[in-house]
């Protein structure tokens, strides 16, 4: 079995952190958005995986994944954005005769995908979805099931959803759907939608499954989702000492990866703390990640993400729920209100005071 990340467009919804780079590359729990997609499909047995790329976003993408091992990656170019159909179709030669699972790279679950390809592989099916009950379904592809779990009926984002079960962003296919994709009109908004390639399917005879969601499932479409990823991500988090810690306290589960200083401060886990970075003379509360090379001194930060290289000195105020993007620096000279959540992009500069 093979599978596809789309992973073509920037992210608009996120930004100002994606006016420099994708989405797919942001990090939560110091790690590219896309490299927990890509280690999910490995641990569900999957080595074989097409990334759908731009021109703009490949680059980034190659970076961010090249280090990973025990997976093959093809980049497949997608030049315009005609919607998920589209994306998947592109990569019909590369899949070949395979089965294939497409996973929405932005998408993270808390328990991987292995449930939903292990579904697909167990019963004579044509796809699997996975599905989750959410309390506004119109923002989502929505299925209806019967008893059987079947769907029965597929729509994207519509007005009246008939159900409250939301595609998940992990679809599990039979090869045969490319050419169901290859006839496929556009939609009302110009694109190639997935869930009418699924609808045609499912109105040809074929058996389509929905495998619903165990545990936490997160869209980290919008910035206090990847907030609330990073946090949730975390949670996980086995303490890990290897870094350099001096005249420091250390409470609860926390990670200091080697090359990483910590020097009179305080750090409350969950926090992980990549290596290179520096602490000196802070505090950092919970679920706090800290990117490679960051400097953090004389300042507060908690449940926040902080990418790499990035600087925030000399801050008398506590920093929380904030997204500080590559190279921004926060730099403190004066009296400021008590509180700031801020997301601030790549090579960004704030300064307080005067």
């Amino acid at each position: 079995m093979k599978a596809i990340i789309p992973a073509a467009g920037f992210g608009t919804r996120l930004r100002p952190l994606t006016y420099a780079r994708p989405k797919p590359v942001l990090p939560v729990a110091n790690k590219p958005i896309i490299c927990h997609a890509v280690q999910n499909l490995a641990a569900a047995g999957i080595r074989e995986i097409a990334i759908i790329v731009s021109s703009v976003t490949r680059k980034a993408i190659e970076g961010a994944v090249s280090d990973l091992e025990g997976v093959q990656i093809a980049y497949i170019e997608q030049p315009e954005m005609l919607g998920l159909g589209d994306a998947v179709r592109r990569a019909r030669d590369w899949v070949g005769e395979s089965d294939f699972c497409v996973y929405l790279g932005d998408n993270l679950f808390e328990h991987g995908v292995t449930s939903f390809l292990d579904a697909f592989r167990s019963r004579p099916v044509d796809a699997v979805l996975a599905l989750v009950e959410v309390p506004d379904a119109r923002a989502f592809g929505v299925a209806v099931l019967d008893d059987q779990g079947r769907i029965t009926q597929l729509l994207e984002k519509p007005k009246c959803p008939p159900s409250n079960l939301a595609v998940a962003g992990v679809y599990c296919f039979k090869s045969s759907l490319f050419g169901i994709l290859e006839a496929l009109p556009p939609s009302a908004r110009g694109e190639y939608e997935i869930t009418d390639a699924i609808q045609r399917l499912i109105e040809d005879g074929g058996q389509v499954i929905g495998q619903r969601v165990v545990g936490w499932w997160k869209d980290t479409g919008r910035p206090l989702d990847l907030i609330e990823t990073n946090r949730l991500l975390l949670e996980r988090l086995e303490p890990c000492v290897l870094g350099e810690v001096t005249g420091s306290r250390l409470a609860g589960r926390v990670v200091v990866e080697p090359g990483a200083e910590v020097h009179g401060s305080v750090i409350m886990g969950p926090v992980t703390i990549a290596s290179g970075a520096r602490i000196e003379n802070a505090y950092l509360g919970p679920f706090t990640s800290v990117g490679r090379g960051s400097v953090i001194r004389n300042a507060e930060v908690e449940y926040s993400v902080i990418d790499e290289e990035a600087e925030i000195c000399d801050v008398n105020v506590r920093l929380q729920e904030c997204l500080i993007g590559l190279r921004a620096r926060i730099v403190g000279h004066g009296e400021v209100p008590k509180v700031h959540r801020l997301i601030l992009s790549d090579t960004s500069v704030l300064e307080f005071g005067c």
